[in-house]
């Protein structure tokens, strides 16, 4: 029997719960060092990119370089749990920016947000036709690769009804990862960044105020898990800092170096996805996802420049509003860029709402719209 073998046997298995099994990491030495280098290594790019003024240089320096070795084969470790608490922070200093006059700027804004939501939902039914001829995948897998929800959940159902999950997984990974690769440096281009504050004059930079903020974040994302509410360490924080900033309970401003690690934490995760054994086994699916990637991209350029006409919105806001990646990484780059993350997090929560309580009756329609075209089959 192998050494690695024997040493796996050797420990005590079941003896310390489920709780024993969920942090099993924490007592391998190899992978606190592989850990440890993957960090190292993201703290450099970005501090490479910081220096050579690449637009969200803490997350897209560590973004570049880890999908570059994760591409190359090299085995990359993150701390698991390192993105949910990237997302507690962001998300907590991005509800702390709202003010009751945002509030009501963001509630006005609702039949813009709605309309919005259903030019995104016609862009990727026309991205998997697009994809479907490209990829030569199963109608099922088309649709749920490119519609606007979550990977997790998109990769379940589209498995569920038949569909390919590697495909859909992958496709998704592209579309968010060529987002935010191209993203921040096509709203450079677009203008000079925002000057939307972090937080209001008065917040409180304390350190034991800070953290005690941010326990509450994590406590309240940790409640809402079992609940329907999308992406909780991302939209939890947001309604936690919303409600202690209208209220006027308490106002804290997350400190710069908190924003960089959750940065960092994020970039790395996200390159981390990469897996070159995956993408090299579906090269066909990979360009396809790439392709449609960058026509849901072009599509959103679209649309931003007719939301900004409708609603005075900055066409940079309103890029980011409709860009085809997840939340998290739209709202940190507006955060980051001192755009209106306020307005950013309202249309995509708004979407995210939207697509989830209507994906399966999307899915029938264009299960119809398919036979139609396809006509009958003997």
């Amino acid at each position: 029997m192998p050494e690695g073998a024997r040493r796996d046997d050797s420990r005590p298995a079941n003896t310390g719960g489920p709780l024993a099994t969920a942090f099993a990491w924490a007592r391998d030495p190899a992978f606190w060092v592989a850990m440890l280098a993957t960090y190292g290594a993201a703290l450099a790019a970005g501090l490479v990119a910081s220096l050579l003024r690449i637009p969200l240089p803490w997350m897209l320096g560590p973004f570049f370089l880890c999908s570059a070795l994760s591409l190359a084969g090299v085995k990359l470790r993150v701390m698991p749990g390192g993105r949910e608490l990237g997302q507690i922070a962001i998300g907590l200093a991005v509800g702390m920016r709202f003010t009751p006059q945002i509030l009501a700027a963001t509630f006005a804004l609702l039949p813009a947000m709605i309309a919005a939501t259903l030019y995104i939902m016609l862009v990727t039914t026309a991205a998997s036709f697009i994809f479907r001829w490209l990829a030569r995948v199963h109608a099922t897998t088309a649709f749920f690769a490119t519609a606007a929800g979550g990977v997790a959940d998109m990769a379940i159902v589209a498995q569920e009804r038949g569909g390919l999950l590697s495909a859909v997984a992958i496709t998704h990974a592209l579309r968010v990862s060529t987002t935010v690769a191209i993203i921040p440096i096509l709203v450079v281009s677009l203008g000079v960044p925002g000057s939307a504050s972090a937080a209001g004059s008065t917040a409180s930079e304390h350190p034991v105020l800070v953290m005690l903020a941010l326990v509450l974040a994590t406590a309240f994302a940790w409640s809402l898990k079992a609940s329907p509410l999308p992406n909780p360490w991302m939209v939890g924080p947001i309604i936690l800092g919303m409600v202690l900033a209208v209220s006027g309970l308490v106002s804290v401003h997350v400190p710069n170096i908190v924003i960089v690690l959750a940065q960092l934490a994020l970039g790395a995760w996200l390159g981390c996805q990469f897996r070159r054994e995956i993408i090299l086994s579906l090269p066909r699916i990979a360009l396809s996802g790439l392709a449609v990637s960058l026509f849901m991209l072009a599509a959103a350029g679209a649309g931003a420049a007719l939301l900004s006409a409708a609603t005075g919105l900055p066409v940079t806001t309103s890029f980011l509003s409709l860009a085809p990646a997840a939340i998290t990484e739209m709202v940190i780059t507006a955060q980051v860029m001192h755009l209106d993350a306020e307005f950013v997090t309202a249309f995509h929560v708004m979407r995210i709402a939207i697509v989830s309580s209507t994906i399966l009756f999307v899915y029938a329609l264009y299960n119809r719209l398919v036979g139609m075209i396809d006509g009958p089959r003997i």
